[in-house]
């Protein structure tokens, strides 16, 4: 490579790699994004850059036809649709981050559509099968760590980031409720049932057996450290499999059901939307679909119109 072409290449790639790097920066410390989201936007965009590099001059000289093409190339790669989307929706964000800086560019991605796809419905253990999943004897120190994660879970909706990064100081027995850190580093305060207080009680109880040299974690593993998301799914699995269930068992599933379950018994969309911690009700009312019957028969009970002739 000749010096000509070398300086050419390390101005066309700042062109591509500068705007990325100050997103990034944006989201690490403007959205305070966790740092797998920012791994995933970060790839995504070299990924878009490396396809465009050689034929345009940046990410402002790229318009919609090209958001179109580049689109067709990863369905030719037989991505699918969900991949696909996702992979715009990052794009869409980034040009209105760079249109924030520049008010006179535009959003190429904006108007681009992804390939159609049906969004498949939170799957959840109805009632009866999480039961199933939490009779277990406590006569085993790790069954009682593992009980008092899954009630609760369960019993408070949390995110499995949210559990394993909860300090022994966010827990208040006596009120009955925990302080959990969220997406975007909001933290909101939820309520902790009676199932899963005492659950927490038993666990405090042997804690102290797996505390090393810290001692802030509510949740340990046998290495006396802060117990990891992947371990967590991989004993939520065995429990799974060992409790007899048909169903794989995961963390988020105990999220939907948590959800799915207050949602039947309450109806109450926005009060749902603040425990789970979802910023707009959108997220929130997919859970609507898991039991129309039900929110039907309150909208009957409740509604002055509605109500039946006696």
């Amino acid at each position: 490579m000749s010096e000509n072409q070398a300086l050419t290449f390390a101005i066309m790639a700042e062109y591509w790699s500068g705007p990325v790097a100050s997103y990034s920066d944006y989201l690490r410390y403007e959205k305070q994004y966790s740092s797998h989201t920012l791994g995933q936007y970060h790839r995504q965009l070299l990924e878009v850059a490396r396809y465009f590099y050689e034929q345009k001059e940046g990410w402002l000289a790229l318009d919609a036809d090209d958001i179109r093409k580049y689109a067709m190339s990863l369905r030719a790669k037989g991505l699918g649709a969900r991949t696909v989307n996702l992979k715009l929706s990052c794009l869409r964000a980034f040009f209105r981050y760079l249109k924030s800086y520049n008010p006179y560019q535009g959003n190429p991605a904006q108007h681009v559509k992804g390939p159609k796809f049906d969004k498949p419905l939170p799957r959840n253990l109805d009632v009866d099968q999480m039961h199933q999943l939490l009779d277990i004897d406590d006569d085993d120190p790790l069954a009682v760590r593992d009980k008092a994660m899954m009630e609760l879970m369960y019993s408070s909706g949390l995110r499995v980031s949210e559990l394993v990064n909860a300090n022994i100081s966010d827990l208040d027995l006596r009120d009955a409720q925990i302080r959990v850190l969220g997406k975007g580093n909001k933290e909101r305060i939820v309520p902790v049932g009676s199932k899963a207080i005492a659950a927490l009680k038993s666990w405090l109880k042997v804690r102290v057996m797996f505390v090393g040299a810290d001692d802030a974690p509510l949740f340990l593993s046998k290495r006396k450290t802060r117990i990891s998301i992947r371990h967590v799914r991989e004993r939520m699995r065995e429990w799974g499999v060992k409790q007899g269930l048909s169903a794989q068992v995961h963390p988020h599933k105990l999220r939907h059901s948590f959800a799915s379950h207050v949602l039947q018994s309450s109806g109450d969309l926005r009060a749902v939307q603040e425990l789970l911690g979802h910023s707009s009700l959108s997220a929130t009312q997919v859970y609507t679909h898991l039991d129309f019957q039900h929110l039907a028969k309150v909208y009957d009970n409740a509604h002055p119109r509605a109500k039946k002739q006696k």
